[in-house]
């Protein structure tokens, strides 16, 4: 009742003979919706300068907050499995280390030959030609290809190959090739590989 008083009292008002010098005289029903719309006024432009502002802030902040709660919980997952990565360093290092004693040194490489030509021996085989290829620097080791020429039969071959996998160094088998030979039997031609360390102070 009393806002709808001064409403109609606004509206009876004769606004345009009104002086803001005198405004200390207004009808009481201008001054009240002068005041509304004054704390309106600032309101908003408040919101606009200050508030809008802060929310942004906020959501901003809230970003960061996710950020660095997901940051902490994968570095309290890294923690708790601490002892487990550590562990598999160890196992790593170890692996390394035996696999570094399987490569060999320059003046292993011929008693590695000679372990080739005992083991195609022991495979039933005949030997037409063992040589040395040249080597291939790679980033911490270096390639020793070496061109094997064997003659014999398919299982001869196949007891070949397991015998050469079940050596002590590390040997791999590449590019090969079998064709018939002059009497009835097989030549297999085979590249083999062996690698050596070049790890500065490993030597």
């Amino acid at each position: 009742m009393f806002f709808q008083q001064i409403f109609n009292e606004f509206l009876s008002s004769e606004l345009a003979d009104l002086e803001i010098r005198y405004i200390g005289v207004w009808p009481k029903s201008v001054r009240y919706i002068l005041i509304v719309f004054l704390l309106l006024f600032i309101l908003v432009l408040g919101y606009f300068l200050q508030v809008k502002d802060i929310d942004q802030r906020y959501l901003k902040a809230k970003i960061v907050e996710l950020e660095l709660l997901k940051e902490y919980l994968s570095k309290t997952i890294d923690a708790a499995n601490l002892d487990i990565y550590e562990q598999q360093v160890l196992e790593l290092d170890g692996t390394f280390g035996t696999l570094l004693k399987r490569l060999p040194k320059n003046a292993e490489v011929p008693g590695l030959l000679e372990d080739i030509i005992a083991v195609a021996f022991a495979s039933g085989l005949s030997i037409n030609a063992i040589s040395l290829l040249p080597e291939k620097a790679l980033d911490v080791y270096i390639e020793l290809p070496i061109s094997i020429d064997v003659i014999g039969g398919y299982h001869g071959f196949g007891d070949f190959v397991s015998g050469i996998a079940a050596l002590s160094r590390i040997v791999t088998l590449h590019d090969y090739s079998i064709k018939q030979a002059e009497d009835d039997r097989l030549n297999l031609v085979i590249t083999a590989r062996t690698y050596r360390y070049q790890i500065e102070g490993l030597e």
